[in-house]
């Protein structure tokens, strides 16, 4: 999980300038449409759609954008797009990638895709070649500012939590993804604020960075399949060390 985090909380960074600009937002929209068109608008009875309601609460969405995703996979909205999943996998200097999608046009998904990861010299993989190293996992994220660690230890754990991580600037609590719902409405509940909340992948099977060319180069290459519209989340088995992970953050 330690390299997960180093990167999480760079990701996290960026993440909040995204919302800002209402990209987060516009993605986010996109997964609600789907897991509402799936199971229904009713986040009580779709298991797929709460994750996706703590999510959008965490960056601060909107209620208005996020009952507008909901009745446009509903059929009340006015829009009838149906998108579908597609996940790509590959390496950018030794490190796994995996790429979410979600679209209404897969060959032009595919095109965009590929051409990202030819353009920065890197290579798209087999489905399974880099996936059957992560397993899917809750991840609530807190700023260590105003939260007092002890008191969201011990929420979080009589919530089902697997474990709180003090990652220096952020707290990171996990858990299965089928606890993950309830947790995320118990803590919300105890007056924890997440700044980050999403059932994501986690590798077990960390690539160590050991230069911070090389890491700047793997995380513009992130950068770039997640300016892609049709991309919905990059996951990667990266392991920033400290030292690197402190050099980016000067810059």
């Amino acid at each position: 999980m330690a390299g997960h985090s180093k990167w999480a909380n760079i990701k996290h960074k960026k993440a909040a300038v995204d919302a800002k600009r209402g990209k987060a937002f516009s993605k986010i929209a996109k997964e609600i449409t789907v897991a509402a068109r799936i199971g229904g608008g009713d986040p009580s009875a779709n298991i797929s759609l709460r994750p996706l309601l703590a999510k959008a609460r965490a960056v601060n969405m909107p209620a208005d954008n996020i009952e507008r995703a909901i009745n446009k996979g509903t059929g009340e909205g006015q829009d009838d797009v149906h998108f579908e999943e597609i996940v790509y996998e590959g390496y950018a200097h030794g490190v796994g990638i995996i790429v979410k999608t979600l679209t209404e046009n897969k060959n032009r998904t595919a095109s965009e895709v590929r051409h990202c990861f030819t353009k920065a010299g890197n290579n798209l993989g087999q489905t399974g070649s880099v996936s059957r190293s992560f397993e899917r996992k809750g991840v609530i994220t807190f700023e260590t500012e105003n939260t007092d660690e002890e008191e969201l230890m011990m929420a979080a754990l009589e919530a089902g939590a697997e474990d709180v991580q003090d990652q220096g600037d952020t707290y990171l609590v996990t858990s299965d993804p089928n606890d993950y719902p309830d947790l995320s409405d118990a803590l919300e509940e105890a007056g924890f604020k997440a700044i980050d909340s999403e059932i994501t992948l986690i590798s077990d099977l960390l690539y160590e960075m050991t230069d911070v060319d090389t890491t700047k180069s793997v995380m513009n290459f992130i950068e770039a399949l997640e300016d892609l519209d049709d991309v919905q989340n990059v996951y990667t088995n990266m392991d920033v060390p400290d030292e690197i992970a402190e050099q980016l953050e000067e810059e």
